[in-house]
C-alpha cells in the first residue's frame, strides 16, 4: 500500500487529479493558524497557501482543512497549496468572534466519534449538537461515553440510558482508558478505508483514545511553533493521524460549544419523532410555543417527548434560523457592494471620456 492510499486516497480522488495534472496531490495532515503539514508520496511538508488562493476564498470556510486533498508544488522552504480538491463533506463550526463566519474543522469524514464523559462534563444537549453538525454533513456520528471506570456501573448504565433515549438510533459505546474496555469495539468501527474524527470537549479522554489506537505507530508529523511558526512545537491543534491496521483519525481541539450552521436538515435527522410530530401541526409556521393545534406541544403535554429534548430542539432550530438570515444579510450586502463598485466604474469611465 502505497503513501497515498494509507491516507485514504481512492478512486475518486484519482478522477480529480488530472484536473490539477501539473501539481502534487497531497492530504492536509496538520492545520495551525495559516501554516499547514500536508503528506504525499515525496513525504511530509510545511505549506502556506498561494496569494492567489488567498485573494479568491471567497471566506475562512474555503480555506484548507485537515483532511483536505490539495494541489501542491515543492520548494525548499514551504511548498506551496495551489487548489482544493472537491470535498465529499466539511465539518464546520460558528467561528468564535467572527458574526456569521464559519470556521472548518475537518474534510472528507466517514465517521465521527463524540466523546462525553461520566461525571461532570456529561451533557446530552451538546452531544445532539455535535450529532446535527455531522448528520448536516451526511457524517455517522457515534457516540462514546468515557471515563466508566471512574463512577459505579449503576451511574454510568443511568448514562448510557438516558443517551439511548434521547438519541435511539445511535450507536453509543462506554469505555475506560484504564482498564481497555470498549477499545476493541471502537477500532472495529475503522474500517482501512475510512476517515473518522474525534469530536468533544477537553479533558474527556481524547487524546488518551488516540494514544491507544494509534500505538507505537503513530505517524510522526512536522509540527508548526506557536511563536515563530516554522516548525517544532505545538500544542493545540488538528493533525490527522495514520492508524495502523488501516484507517485515519483526525483529533480536534476540545471544542465545549459549537454554533450550528446547518443549512440543511441536522436538526431535523438529530430529533426524528419531533421533526414527525411538526409535519401533523394544524399551522405550517407554527413556533411550536404557544399554537393551537400544535402537535408537538401536545405530545409534550402527554409525556411523549421530554422537555429537555423539545428545548433544545427549539435551541437549536433557532440557531439555524439566525445563521441562514446572517448568511442571507451578508449576501445581499456583497450584492449591493457589487453594484456600488459597478456604478462607480461606469460613472469613472463616463468621467474620462469628457472632453
Amino acid at each position: 500500500m502505497t503513501q497515498l492510499e494509507r491516507l485514504g486516497y481512492n478512486v475518486e480522488i484519482e478522477r480529480y487529479r488530472s484536473h490539477y495534472s501539473t501539481f502534487d496531490v497531497g492530504r492536509v495532515i496538520v492545520q495551525h493558524r495559516d501554516r499547514y503539514v500536508v503528506a504525499s508520496e515525496t513525504g511530509e511538508h510545511l505549506a502556506e497557501v498561494t496569494g492567489a488562493f488567498r485573494y479568491l476564498a471567497e471566506s475562512s470556510n474555503g480555506f484548507p482543512a485537515v483532511g483536505d486533498w490539495v494541489a501542491v508544488s515543492h520548494h525548499d522552504e514551504l511548498d506551496m497549496i495551489h487548489a482544493v480538491y472537491p470535498r465529499k463533506n466539511v465539518l464546520t463550526r460558528l467561528a468564535v468572534g467572527q458574526y456569521g463566519q464559519l470556521q472548518p474543522v475537518a474534510a472528507n469524514l466517514d465517521l465521527a466519534f463524540i466523546v462525553t464523559a461520566v461525571g461532570h462534563d456529561f451533557n446530552i444537549n451538546r452531544v445532539e449538537r455535535f450529532v446535527a453538525l455531522c448528520l448536516a454533513e451526511g457524517i455517522r456520528p457515534v457516540v462514546l461515553l468515557s471515563k466508566i471506570d471512574l463512577a459505579d456501573t449503576a451511574l454510568s448504565d443511568d448514562m448510557i440510558q438516558q443517551l439511548h433515549n434521547r438519541l435511539p438510533e445511535l450507536t453509543i459505546i462506554p469505555f475506560s482508558s484504564l482498564n481497555g474496555t470498549g477499545y476493541e469495539q471502537i477500532r472495529a468501527m475503522i474500517l482501512p478505508e475510512m476517515t473518522c474524527c474525534l469530536l468533544g470537549s477537553s479533558g474527556v479522554g481524547k487524546s488518551t483514545l488516540l494514544n491507544r489506537l494509534a500505538g507505537a505507530e503513530w505517524m510522526k508529523t512536522l509540527t508548526i511553533s506557536d511563536s515563530t511558526q516554522k516548525g517544532r512545537h505545538m500544542t493545540t491543534h488538528r493533525e490527522l493521524v495514520v492508524l495502523p491496521g488501516g484507517g485515519v483519525l483526525i483529533d480536534n481541539p476540545g471544542m465545549r460549544e459549537v454554533g450550528i450552521s446547518d443549512g440543511g436538515d441536522g436538526v431535523e435527522q438529530t430529533f426524528r419523532e419531533i421533526a414527525d410530530l411538526v409535519r401533523q401541526c394544524r399551522f405550517r409556521d407554527c413556533t411550536h410555543r404557544h399554537e393551537k393545534g400544535c402537535a408537538v406541544l401536545q405530545a409534550l403535554e402527554n409525556g411523549d417527548i421530554s422537555r429537555q429534548a423539545y428545548e433544545n430542539y427549539l435551541r437549536l432550530e433557532r440557531e439555524k434560523h439566525h445563521y441562514q438570515q446572517t448568511l442571507h444579510e451578508k449576501r445581499k450586502g456583497n450584492k449591493k457592494f457589487g453594484k456600488m463598485v459597478k456604478q462607480v466604474l461606469k460613472d469613472k469611465r463616463r468621467f474620462d471620456e469628457l472632453p
